[in-house]
């Protein structure tokens, strides 16, 4: 089996320092169910490939009797697809091989071990039992770009149909031990086996490779149940675990949100004039189909509604708690059919793609990017400019500049405490110019509320617009 890692990072071969493998030559371990190589095809300043090269012997696991028991007779232990697909034999080989790298830890450039960095992977036979959707699911949510090519059985007999297997690539900006943790995880996952018994410290190593983004995975329950092959007990351990005491639950964290935004812009007024620019924005462009992303207790989608100009609208977002909230704040149980056609109150995430969203003129994400975590922005930045990818894009989010301006306040500390981070007028303006040449948009910036000659405005906002083809 085959996996290859590649970068374009400059220097290249800064990959070599991450994974302490010398690119200048090839390495070869020894597994106890066969052989890892490790070498480097290519490494300029410029690009740098590694490939990790898996041999399992499974005549030699027969016979050790290290292969899984109950998979069949003595004719499927000897036949079988080990040798070329990607399974738990590779992330076994992905921690023996680049165990201080899963770690983050690189000794003789530290600063290397925690840094984004563009990469590419691409495994040339990789099982996805539940298809490329389910695939999908799984990496896009982390902000991996996924092409997913699936194999036919027999090249030669097109007529015996597809197999499971398909040829993958993904592609994110990630430091190289996150992305080794969701490869260790996620390619067993998909396989929904594993060559070794389970028992229960399967359940810390989940949690170990998982920390920092499996708690918060969409699809969190069917990873821990194909992790951990499906033992009720283990998979139960494993979930009570990952929701930790002190886990913000996104009912309860939205509650609490607008209440603590609203004590501290209360005396400008802020909400108000924020929702009046958007209004116009989104008004200004002429769309009469509207997106409210994150739509919270609903008071932007009243705004639409009371505007006859806008004759589709949808609001989402991920608590369910808040849209009861906005429902009885348009009061949508008296709706006709007619006006709950032309307004809809969705539960969903933001955090991967949804053809509910697909086929609008507009978006607007009012105060909802800084509660994502940093490493999430990704996932999000694709499934609203690249899937759902509206005509316009509006975008509004506090200029962490203008804190200083509230006595309330103290330095340092953000409007709320879910927010995950506040940007700067030029990292906000940095962040939404590369999305606009990434997606194929152009970008404008407003200030929100009373401007200071110093800091600037309290909020500042994006419109992108889509480029014409």
């Amino acid at each position: 089996m085959l996996l290859t890692l590649t970068t374009t990072h400059r220097p290249a071969t800064d990959l070599g320092f991450v994974l302490r493998k010398n690119p200048a030559r090839a390495q070869s371990f020894n597994l106890n169910f066969g052989k890892a190589h490790v070498f480097y095809p290519e490494a300029t300043e410029e690009r740098c490939t590694m490939a990790l090269l898996v041999e399992v012997d499974p005549v030699g696991l027969v016979r050790t009797r290290r292969g899984p028991s109950g998979e069949g007779g003595l004719l499927d232990q000897y036949v079988n697809d080990r040798p070329y697909a990607a399974s738990s034999f590779l992330s076994v080989a992905l921690a023996d091989v680049f165990g201080t790298a899963l770690t983050g830890q690189c000794l003789e450039k530290p600063k290397l071990g925690e840094l984004a960095i563009p990469l590419r992977v691409e495994l040339p036979a990789l099982p996805c039992r539940g298809g490329d959707e389910f695939l999908r699911k799984l990496f896009e949510p982390l902000g991996y770009r996924v092409e997913a090519v699936r194999l036919p059985l027999d090249e030669a007999s097109p007529e015996w149909g597809d197999s499971s297997y398909h040829r993958v690539v993904l592609e994110a900006t990630l430091p190289v031990h996150q992305l080794l943790s969701h490869l260790y995880v996620l390619i067993p996952v998909l396989d929904n086996d594993k060559h070794y018994w389970v028992g229960d410290d399967e359940v810390s190593k989940l949690l170990r490779r998982g920390e920092g983004w499996l708690t918060a995975h969409p699809e969190r329950e069917a990873i821990a149940r194909r992790y951990l092959k499906h033992q009720r007990g283990l998979v139960s351990d494993a979930l009570r675990q990952l929701i930790v005491d002190g886990e913000p639950d996104p009912d309860e964290a939205a509650e609490v949100q607008a209440a603590e935004e609203a004590n501290v812009e209360r005396g400008l007024s802020l909400n108000e004039q924020r929702l009046g620019t958007v209004l116009a924005a989104l008004k200004g462009v002429g769309a009469t189909s509207v997106l409210d992303l994150g739509c919270g207790e609903g008071r932007l989608l009243r705004q639409l509604y009371k505007d006859r100009q806008f004759k589709r609208i949808v609001g989402i977002d991920v608590s369910h708690r808040v849209l009861e909230m906005a429902a009885d704040r348009l009061h949508y149980d008296r709706f006709s059919d007619a006006q709950k056609e032309r307004l809809k109150i969705l539960q969903g995430s933001l955090m991967y793609r949804d053809a509910r969203l697909e086929g609008f003129d507009a978006a607007a994400v009012v105060e909802v990017i800084e509660h994502l975590d940093p490493p999430r922005l990704a996932a999000f930045e694709r499934s609203v400019f690249e899937f759902a990818r509206p005509g316009t894009v509006v975008v509004t989010t506090p200029n962490r500049e203008y804190n200083v301006r509230w006595e309330t306040l103290p330095a340092g500390r953000f409007r709320h405490r879910d927010h995950r981070f506040e940007w700067s007028r030029d990292e906000f303006q940095a962040w939404s110019r590369r999305v606009s040449e990434r997606f194929g948009y152009t970008v404008r910036f407003l200030p929100v509320g009373p401007e200071d000659a110093e800091v600037g405005a309290p909020t500042q906002m994006g419109i992108f617009e889509r480029r014409v083809a």
